[in-house]
């Protein structure tokens, strides 16, 4: 079984050199650091312009020296771009798309990209959606937990979920950011702490709304080892047994957590261990968040320490991603 990453990040290379120019969509532009390329968002978020975001040839070379045979691509959350006009946003996503399953096409079946979607207006995700799987073979879609304050299980934005589980296909949720957030301004903590906390608020919605008793067909992958959400959920089913508002559900939250796919991007064995014995060695994907500096390293640095059996590590490796991902080359 081969080793399948489900979680790494491309920038589309129109906007990396729209950026260079000085002149990159929504106001994108590069810096020089310390001798090192840097992309900078006009809403002040910038970060190291690593060439594995954009070039091919240095993605595949670092998949052979992290041991990576295949991986599931998507774009950098940086780049969802749903604070622009939802036409804009449209044209953006084609083109990250569409160079994307160029990628895919040149591989020889090692990348696997998933769409990006413009999700401020749900008529047009849902037609790039399907344009994404139908016409370009993509295996799913990477969306956040929200849309500019709106949570996917409010308003029309249920329709892109709908049509993901009408098409068959994952999607990956990916908290993003790329101004501050109020109370986490320091100490880095607007990633460190705001993104797990925003994908257990997203995954507790979903599952306190009814929304996964409506839509049981419908697959969905937490980043980040599920944020907060494994290791608080003794709280919400306290919280559904005593409290009238979190009653939305037919179940207990805990019951639901197999609903969900998982990282292994916890950096620590005992967090993982415990994930992994909480949800079950079928629900987690390997995952490495590369290129960032916050990425996880090699399947087996991650899996040191956990103690994991044979079978479970192959699961965790490869075989789960696989089906997820209907990877038949696999």
């Amino acid at each position: 079984m081969p080793t399948i990453d489900v979680h790494n990040h491309f920038i589309p290379m129109a906007a990396v050199d729209g950026a260079r120019k000085g002149a990159g969509f929504d106001g994108l532009a590069t810096e020089a650091v310390d001798g090192r390329e840097w992309l900078v968002h006009r809403q002040g978020y910038r970060y190291p312009l690593a060439r594995g975001f954009y070039d091919f040839d240095e993605r595949l070379r670092s998949m052979d020296e992290r041991r990576i045979d295949q991986a599931v691509m998507s774009i950098s959350p940086t780049m969802f771009m749903y604070w622009t006009p939802g036409s804009e946003a449209t044209e953006f996503c084609r083109q990250a798309n569409d160079e994307m399953a160029a990628f895919g096409k040149a591989s020889g079946g090692r990348l696997h990209p998933v769409a990006a979607l413009p999700m401020q207006d749900p008529s047009l995700a849902v037609a790039e959606l399907r344009r994404a799987v139908t016409d370009l073979g993509m295996r799913g879609a990477q969306i956040g937990p929200r849309v500019e304050g709106g949570w996917l299980d409010q308003g029309e934005t249920r329709t892109v979920l709908d049509a993901a589980q009408d098409l068959g296909v994952p999607l990956m949720l990916h908290p993003y950011y790329i101004g501050s957030k109020p109370g986490l301004e320091d100490f880095y903590m607007t990633n460190l702490v705001g993104n797990p906390l925003e994908t257990a608020v997203c995954a507790t919605r979903l599952i306190l709304s009814g929304l996964l008793d409506e839509m049981t067909g419908l697959s969905v992958v937490l980043m980040h080892g599920g944020g907060f959400l494994p290791y608080q959920v003794g709280r919400l089913d306290h919280g559904h047994k005593v409290r009238p508002e979190a009653k939305g559900c037919q179940h207990a939250p805990s019951s639901y957590l197999r609903r969900f796919w998982y990282d292994t991007i916890t950096h620590a064995p005992q967090p993982l261990r415990f994930l992994v014995g909480l949800v079950g060695a079928d629900n987690v994907v390997y995952g490495t968040d590369y290129p960032y500096d916050m990425a996880a390293g090699p399947l087996d640095g991650q899996l040191a320490g956990t103690g994991l059996p044979p079978d479970a590590v192959e699961k965790i490796a490869g075989a789960n991603a696989a089906g997820l991902f209907r990877l038949l080359s696999a």
